[in-house]
């Protein structure tokens, strides 16, 4: 019984950085006014708005043609590399507050927070911190076929539903909502270059 109990804690010591490592999920920026979809495609992550309190436009953007699109599925992480030996992502945050990009990285903090920094022209610097609001999420599907692996028949069709709500027999579901982004790397804006 001692050797069980020892053999958990260990195994449990070994689980508890794989999964503070995970920067998959939804979080709920600072403020409290949005929630950001982190998802891995194809070996970057990718970061949408997938909830907003109050709907938006990106009428900050400097491309005109963008200034009408809605802010919910637009990307805020913009192809963030993990750094060699930390558990730390490198790439671009989106701000629609002032439509710039800057320079960013991400890195989780424990399970359920992730801290985002940005800078720009290399200072400049600020940063926040996220809480986890559901996830981590599984790999997106359509990575497995990009990549070339065969389709497992039970695979989910997106990887955006993730707390699915359970169906009674014979009842209808009134309260069940569309999940407006479902895999974000199937968004236009990230599948051009994520595949």
């Amino acid at each position: 019984m001692r050797k069980v109990i020892i053999s958990g804690i260990f195994l449990s010591a070994g689980i508890a950085p794989a999964l503070a490592a995970d920067p998959t999920g939804d979080w709920r920026v600072a403020e409290g006014v949005a929630n950001i979809r982190v998802a891995e495609c194809n070996g970057s992550m990718w970061g949408v708005l997938s909830w907003e309190k109050t709907p938006g436009q990106d009428i900050n953007n400097p491309d005109v043609s963008k200034k009408n699109r809605p802010t919910l599925g637009m990307p805020v992480l913009l192809d963030m590399k993990k750094k060699p030996g930390v558990d730390q992502w490198e790439g671009e945050v989106y701000n629609s507050r002032d439509g710039k990009i800057y320079s960013s990285t991400i890195k989780p903090v424990g399970t359920d927070q992730l801290e985002i920094q940005g800078c720009l022209l290399g200072f400049l610097c600020g940063g926040e911190t996220w809480t986890r609001v559901a996830g981590p999420i599984p790999s997106s599907p359509s990575n497995s076929m990009a990549k070339g692996a065969p389709k497992a028949p039970s695979a989910p069709k997106t990887t955006g539903s993730l707390n699915p709500a359970p169906k009674a027999s014979g009842q209808k579901q009134a309260t069940a909502t569309a999940d407006p982004v479902g895999d974000i790397c199937l968004l236009p804006d990230i599948a051009r270059f994520a595949h």
